[in-house]
């Protein structure tokens, strides 16, 4: 597959995007967000989601405001996308959106223990735009992706991984922008996760997929970043499914016990 490599301009506007409208303001506005947003984002009734059963596997997206859907009807963000195709196949995943606007690696790290709670199959790690944005160094964006990645996996030995890549503008300077784009497909490797490699692939390089302020996905542009996405996610979800049970049958209240989740209690 053919990877995009954006111009320096747009590039730059698309991960001022992954910040929200007040990224510049200040930490305060972001740990505020933080602290409300566990209870707005990962409740059973607030998952892409709609049915009202137990899904059988989880899919945990944690991301910044693309996986947020900012800009954008919730039904129209890619999370939301990729629930539509996982039902059209009658698989019983769901897909619950941690996205959160102006995260960070270090916000998300926050965050990981209250999301854990509930059971994990597959998490989704859309995280590190934000970080290059404010120039932090890789290899902290690194450790902390790291250590979200250890703290999942001593919560759920059998979670599989799914790194969404990211890239920094060239005016950021040829070894911070070589040096940001490694840390995933490092962290790919020593993790044996799967990569997506850019998750804006197609998308971030033309005005026509983006929103009037030029720096976030329309809804057709959405529906492309559900597709790439779905590239690498599919297998995923085909494996984890053949362990569990959960292909080519719906979600019911009488499905198995291996297969239902127990929510637990909100924190």
């Amino acid at each position: 597959m053919k990877h995009v490599t954006l111009n320096s301009g747009l590039l730059l506007c698309v991960l001022l995007c992954l910040g929200g409208i007040g990224c510049g303001s200040g930490e305060s506005t972001s740990d505020t967000a933080r602290e409300a947003a566990p209870h707005e984002t990962v409740t059973p009734d607030s998952a892409a989601s709609a049915g009202g059963a137990p899904a059988r596997a989880t899919v945990l997206i944690l991301g910044n405001s693309l996986a947020a859907g900012a800009g954008v009807d919730p039904q129209e963000a890619f999370p939301a996308r990729l629930q539509e195709k996982v039902d059209a196949l009658g698989w019983s995943f769901e897909i619950v959106n941690a996205g959160l606007s102006g995260e960070t690696s270090a916000g998300g790290l926050r965050r990981i223990d209250w999301l854990l709670q509930r059971p994990v199959d597959v998490l989704v790690l859309e995280l590190g735009g934000n970080d290059g944005l404010r120039g932090i160094e890789p290899e902290v964006t690194k450790q902390n992706l790291q250590a979200i990645i250890d703290k999942t996996r001593a919560r759920y030995p059998d979670v599989r991984i799914v790194l969404a890549g990211m890239q920094m503008p060239p005016n950021l300077g040829p070894d911070y922008t070589a040096r940001f784009r490694a840390i995933y497909p490092e962290l790919a490797a020593e993790n044996d996760a799967t990569l997506i490699p850019f998750l804006l692939e197609g998308v971030g390089d033309v005005p026509e997929l983006m929103q009037a302020d030029g720096i976030h996905p329309t809804a057709e542009g959405h529906a492309i970043v559900a597709e790439t996405v779905w590239t690498y996610l599919r297998p995923v979800l085909e494996e984890v499914g053949a362990e569990k049970g959960c292909l080519d049958a719906p979600a019911t209240t009488d499905a198995s016990d291996d297969c239902e989740i127990d929510w637990g209690t909100d924190a």
